[in-house]
């Protein structure tokens, strides 16, 4: 994917720079407000990710500018800015995530993919299916081979989420702001209980796992290990 990346700290903007280039991302990196703008509106990328507090035009100013201007491109704050109304802020400004600095990269990667891979989800959509696994939304009615697996409301949330996001990694700060609409963690097993109970119903008893853990990363629901 192709990225534009706002940051004014040069040496993060040199070491994100080259992670994302590593796995693969063509990235187009400035240091000020008003490069941000004249690149977004010039070119066309996949995710557009934007630090808050950048020289003479801010992160927000660079938002409102785009999306003014008609460029809809998935936005990411990365920011230092950590509070909940300065999330909100941003959120509500026209950005489709937020992450907070200090971050792990394999969470920035996350995301960048959760924003720009995934294909726009259609109003019209009402099935979703990975290998045998069947969730009728209108019905909410989840089935395996053909077989119903009954879910409590948070276990349907959560196989939802990660059926959405099949192939791609989720982290424990996705599923806790998108399922459980938590901006903080608890510091519990929360997920880890929930995920446990979930293979329990969606793996057992058949012979490829599709709910796969990945070390120091999070979770993925896909066909290969």
């Amino acid at each position: 994917m192709r990225l534009l990346f706002l940051e004014d700290d040069k040496e993060t903007r040199e070491h994100v720079t080259r992670m994302l280039r590593a796995a693969g991302h063509v990235v187009d990196d400035c240091a000020t407000g008003p490069d941000a703008v004249f690149l977004g509106t010039s070119n066309s990328y996949s995710v557009l990710i934007l630090d808050r507090m950048v020289p003479r035009l801010d992160g927000l100013g660079v938002l409102k500018a785009l999306r003014a201007a008609g460029v809809q491109t998935p936005a990411l704050f990365l920011t230092a800015m950590d509070d909940v109304d300065d999330r909100v802020e941003g959120l509500e400004t026209g950005a489709d995530d937020y992450l907070v600095k200090p971050f792990a990269g394999t969470e920035l990667l996350a995301r960048v993919n959760a924003l720009g891979r995934r294909p726009p989800v259609s109003e019209n959509v009402t099935r979703l299916a990975i290998a045998d696994l069947e969730m009728d939304l209108l019905k909410r009615i989840v089935t395996r081979g053909g077989q119903r697996i009954d879910l409590q409301q948070q276990e349907y949330k959560l196989l939802e989420y990660l059926m959405q996001h099949a192939g791609e990694i989720v982290t424990r700060t996705m599923l806790l702001e998108n399922v459980w609409s938590f901006h903080f963690d608890p510091g519990t097993n929360l997920i880890e209980s929930h995920m446990s109970r979930l293979r329990a119903k969606v793996d057992r008893g058949f012979a490829q796992a599709l709910i796969h853990t990945v070390r120091g990363a999070g979770y993925r629901l896909d066909v290969a290990d």
